[in-house]
This record gives C-alpha cells, structure tokens and sequence, in this order.
C-alpha cells in the first residue's frame, strides 16, 4: 500500500536522512526466525515505508509464514528524528497487542534501535516480551537488512529474526 501523497509532498527536511529507507521493500529470501521457545521458521514480509509531509516516516510491515502463507506479525508506526541529531525514535504497534519505543541512533544508511518503552493488552499471552533492539542496514549492494533480538520474562536478550529485503519501489 502505498501513500499517495510520498510521490506528491516533498519529503519533510527534519526526516531526510531516512529517505534511504522510503519505498516498498519485500523479502529477497526468506528470513529465519528463532528463539530458543519456539520451533524454527521461515517467513517472507513485505515493508512500506512512506511520508505525508510531517516530520515522520511511516511504516507498516506484514510477515507471513513461507509454507502455509499464514499472516504472522505485523507492525506499523512512525519513525522521528530529534531535530538537529541522529538520535531516532521509532514508535510501533503490534498486532500481538505489543506496542513498544525504540530509540537509538542513525549512522550513515545503518540504523540501531533499543526499547525504551514496552506496553501489552492485559490479556498478553506468555513468555512477554521485555526487550527488542532492531537493526536495519543498507547493504552496498542496495538491499536492506534487518536483524531484530528480543528478550522475554523467561530468556535474555537473543537473536529473533533476520531478513534482507530488495526495493520494489
């Protein structure tokens, strides 16, 4: 789904050192995900990240299991800039009903995230999540990275999920 308005509003200047991420991007390969309390799996996903004008970007992303095609996560929000830094915010719900905070920092076409702020439906099913850091990385070749760790109530900070993606448009 793409935001009409990203081909006709110029892009924001407070968000421009994001413009590398603006586009739709969909899994080159399937991606791995892991944790040790769950069974192993492959996915693909499809990214939006678009812009109204506004200091922000949008995003939404939708992950769906590679043998069955069954939707698995999905997320949307917005990533800010604090004006004048590269410090970035990115502000994303879930549709497991996990909505978190992730700050971090913006370096070059690579971007470093960790929660700082995690909030659940009260009806939330276990393990919960505690922490997430996220990475996404423009790889010279133009493809895009993202390797994202999370910890629960029950296991330390591990490795999640890892996917590269190709630019669509």
């Amino acid at each position: 789904m793409t935001c009409p308005a990203s081909n006709t509003v110029p892009l924001n200047a407070a968000v421009a050192p994001l413009e590398w991420l603006l586009g739709t991007w969909e899994s080159a390969e399937p991606g791995e995900g892991t944790f040790p309390t769950i069974k192993p799996f492959r996915y693909t996903e499809t990214l939006h990240f678009t812009h109204v004008g506004q200091p922000v970007i949008n995003f939404m992303f939708n992950a769906f299991h590679i043998e069955t095609k069954k939707p698995l996560h999905r997320e949307s929000g917005f990533i800010r800039i604090k004006p004048g830094t590269n410090h970035v915010a990115f502000i994303n719900a879930q549709n497991t009903g996990l909505v978190d905070i992730e700050e971090g920092e913006l370096t070059d076409k690579q971007l470093n995230l960790q929660s700082c702020a995690l909030s659940r439906i009260s009806f939330a099913k276990e393990p919960q999540v505690q922490q997430i850091c996220r990475i996404f990385r423009l790889q010279p070749d133009g493809k895009l990275e993202q390797t994202v760790s999370m910890a629960t109530n029950n296991q330390p900070l591990t490795q999640h999920l890892h996917i590269t993606y190709q630019r669509t448009s």
